[in-house]
């Protein structure tokens, strides 16, 4: 299935194969593929709001069925907006109980948020191959109230290769974003040996 979904080409493609997945989606990525990112990407959030902020407002882009929403509740981080393409993964989302607002959106488009709205944005699994691209990190920090933390994962094998490196680079040069942090070879798939770069940024 991942090489099927890293060879998606369109928001459309994107959307038709994730309403297909939806239901199943839970139990092949955590069960059959170990997939590790979103308790890990929330736990470093956690870490970079608790315990001061256990208020904050958080956007989860990409938020897929919940599994971020999800870790970031059991961290004691409870008011999450989600946004993804599909509906039907949507419908998986709300049906976690752990969402304060959920809406479709394409990241690859200007999101409805107004201007830093948000006290931290996270994005996992979302921007790879297939995707979105790394200009969707603009609509990220645009969204993020200065000083606010932005969490993604980013793959390993497409962090330079594809062009995120260079526009976080670009965010920092135009003064929108600083980087705090960028590990590599962070946990995401532990059963499929993929590794992904842990980006915090911090809005402007």
């Amino acid at each position: 299935m991942l090489d099927r979904v890293y060879a998606l080409s369109s928001p459309d493609e994107c959307e038709t194969v994730y309403d297909e997945w939806a239901e199943k989606y839970d139990h092949d990525l955590t069960e059959e593929m170990g997939y590790a990112a979103p308790a890990h990407a929330a736990g470093r959030l956690a870490e970079l709001l608790l315990p001061g902020s256990p208020d904050a407002e958080i956007l989860d882009a990409g938020c897929g069925t919940g599994l971020v929403g999800v870790a970031l509740d059991r961290a004691g981080l409870r008011t999450i907006d989600g946004l993804d393409l599909s509906t039907a993964m949507l419908d998986q989302a709300r049906g976690k109980g752990v969402y304060r607002a959920l809406a479709k959106a394409d990241l690859t488009a200007r999101l409805a948020a107004a201007d830093s709205s948000y006290d931290a944005v996270i994005c996992v699994g979302t921007l790879t191959e297939g995707h979105v691209g790394p200009e969707a990190l603009d609509e990220l920090v645009r969204v993020a109230r200065p000083g606010a933390p932005v969490v993604v994962t980013i793959l390993d094998r497409i962090w330079a290769a594809k062009g995120y490196r260079a526009r976080v680079a670009e965010l920092e040069e135009s003064g929108a974003a600083t980087l705090e942090e960028a590990t590599p070879r962070s946990v995401y798939h532990t059963k499929e040996a993929i590794t992904c770069n842990l980006v915090v940024l911090r809005a402007r």
